[in-house]
């Protein structure tokens, strides 16, 4: 990997499923390296789910050490306890990659959908279709696989826009 090239790590945060998938990405060229999901244990009481979450997403920064990730934001539905469960399982997979010093970056559903596949009203099938052509080496075996890939697709698209330079520039010059 050369020094322009970043490893990025999406993660789709779920509190069943929580759905990992790693990239390279030297600003022209994305390349699949791996992906996955981590699953809580159902019966298990709410805070051992979240350590498993916790746990999963640092075997998986152990093993493929990306130097970037990034997080799907929360998606609000009408139940509020799920809501909220999400938002604990999200916390787990903002943490994980935060203690071991990666940057963390937020998208939204919409951005990644329209990143990746052009509109940001794309279903799981046009994501999954849109990550077989864009990374033709992938192989994942669920939804939650291909909407990590999708969300790392979408950083390595975001992170060298202006915007992103601007900001890094004034976080650098803060501190």
């Amino acid at each position: 990997m050369s020094q322009r090239t970043a490893r990025i790590i999406g993660i789709d945060p779920g509190l069943r499923r929580t759905g990992w998938g790693v990239v390279e990405s030297d600003g022209v060229r994305l390349t699949y390296v791996a992906s996955g999901h981590i699953a809580s244990t159902n019966d298990e009481e709410l805070a051992f789910r979240l350590r498993e979450i916790y746990e999963g997403i640092c075997g998986v920064i152990a093993s493929f050490s990306p130097q970037e990730a990034a997080v799907e934001e929360t998606f609000v539905n009408d139940n509020a306890r799920a809501t909220l469960k999400l938002g604990q399982a999200r916390g787990m997979a903002l943490l994980a990659p935060a203690m071991r010093g990666l940057r963390v970056s937020e998208y939204s559903p919409n951005l990644i959908k329209k990143s990746v596949v052009g509109t940001g009203h794309a279903d799981k099938k046009q994501i999954q279709a849109m990550i077989g052509f864009l990374l033709p080496k992938a192989k994942f075996g669920s939804a939650d696989e291909a909407d990590a890939l999708a969300i790392a697709i979408c950083h390595a698209n975001h992170r060298t826009s202006p915007q992103a330079r601007a900001l890094r520039a004034l976080r650098a010059a803060a501190s």
